[in-house]
């Protein structure tokens, strides 16, 4: 991408109405642009880096077996009726709307209901079990927090994937090797070693203890204990010497400390299945219940996780693992030799499918440096009459101070390596 093709720009202007750093940043490099309170539209470069969060939650999902698909968001009332969570007494965070005809839908906001209704005629026996089935879609919550930026939104992207096992034994494998990726996707985002599996209240899903994955993080709204040795913390609202005790830990090896949720697992019994009369026939042809698990990822809160997380006071540093490009090609100077040199990296490094934002405007060198600390992007390229000279560029990292020279062979070569 050209920045001089690219419709979005910089500003150096905070956004008044704008309390979370991770939206600030984001509106200000032109990544999102605020819709209403907790509603965000995913411009060019935001949508590559949450294109990017996608496609690594997508293969560590697919890894273990999980099928993608793609479930509705209208919900029709009567699935809701038929496990007791229509009721706005019983879930009151979601939006509802009308057909014309009078009848009432739901708008998306989990999906474990419309799953087992999916899943109903092809699931009979306990030859079709065990299955995984997962999607990444837009949700929709009626928030009435929405102060956090990409942290707590009306609408919202997520990973949520169903297990449906033929006992507890076999769900109990399924929920530990999901875990386990879990932990793959938080490592491959960068912030594996701070992010911690949380027993946590398994709210209207179950009436046991779920899973939470929480990432230490002074903007964090939950408060979590942690025992690092055994890296395993207790969220706040089920922290008492009963759990404590289930679950082996000491109070004095707990630090108290906050931490954002990017992740959730959850033990669901066969309530979902048994609600809408959905069984399996055993070995022996008699009607036995299915056990589920529902596992989510919050995808777009990642990205707000991510971008507040890596920042500093000069913008953006995202991991090169989701960053919207991984080159930023400054081009300081309008020289015939420098465009032709500039011009001819960029045509190198995209055909050896290297992702670079070529900056191309005739604008100031402190402009361009500016903004590509704002963007983000892990390195940065400089190309002037200088080094035009001595047939080199100048190679800098986003969070390094140091520079070196290197030949456009041993930039391609070390780029592609």
């Amino acid at each position: 991408m050209r920045l001089s093709e690219l419709f979005t720009k910089t500003s150096k202007t905070v956004p008044a109405d704008e309390e979370a750093r991770n939206a600030q940043l984001l509106i200000q490099a032109g990544y999102i642009h605020k819709e209403m309170a907790g509603v965000y539209a995913y411009l060019p470069l935001g949508l590559t880096v949450l294109e990017n969060i996608k496609q690594i939650v997508r293969e560590e999902m697919n890894a273990i077996g999980g099928q993608e698909l793609a479930m509705s968001t209208l919900q029709p009332r009567d699935i809701w009726e038929k496990t007791d969570r229509w009721d706005d007494a019983k879930v009151d965070n979601w939006f509802k709307t009308k057909l014309k005809s009078g009848t009432e839908l739901g708008v998306g906001l989990t999906h474990e209901e419309p799953v087992v209704d999916a899943l109903a005629p092809y699931v009979n026996s306990y030859k079709d079990l065990p299955v995984l089935v997962y999607q990444i879609q837009n949700k929709f919550r009626n928030e009435l927090r929405a102060k956090s930026g990409l942290l707590r939104g009306r609408e919202f992207v997520m990973k949520d994937m169903y297990s449906f096992a033929r006992s507890q034994q076999e769900h109990a494998e399924i929920y530990e090797k999901i875990a386990g990726a879990y932990h793959k996707v938080y490592a491959r985002l960068g912030i594996g070693d701070i992010t911690y599996r949380t027993v946590a209240d398994g709210g209207y899903f179950t009436d046991k203890f779920s899973d939470e994955f929480q990432t230490v993080s002074d903007i964090g709204e939950d408060v979590i204990y942690l025992d690092k040795a055994k890296k395993l913390a207790v969220n706040k609202e089920v922290y008492n010497d009963d759990t404590l005790a289930k679950l082996g830990l000491k109070r004095e090896d707990l630090v108290e400390t906050r931490a954002v949720e990017v992740g959730n697992i959850f033990p669901l019994e066969s309530k979902y299945t048994d609600a809408l009369n959905v069984y399996i026939t055993n070995e022996n042809g008699k009607e036995k219940s299915i056990i589920m698990g529902c596992y989510g990822i919050g995808i777009s809160r990642l990205m707000g996780v991510l971008a507040e997380h890596f920042a500093d006071d000069k913008g953006l540093a995202w991991p090169a693992s989701v960053a919207p490009a991984e080159v930023y090609i400054a081009r300081v100077g309008v020289s015939a030799e420098v465009v032709k040199f500039a011009d001819e990296l960029y045509k190198s490094l995209t055909e050896s499918h290297i992702g670079v934002l070529y900056d191309d405007r005739d604008v100031r060198a402190g402009e361009k440096f500016a903004d590509a600390d704002l963007m983000g992007i892990p390195l940065r390229i400089v190309i002037s009459d200088k080094t035009v000279t001595n047939g080199q560029v100048e190679l800098k990292a986003r969070t390094s101070n140091e520079t070196e020279l290197l030949t456009r062979e041993e930039l391609v070569s070390r780029l592609a390596s």
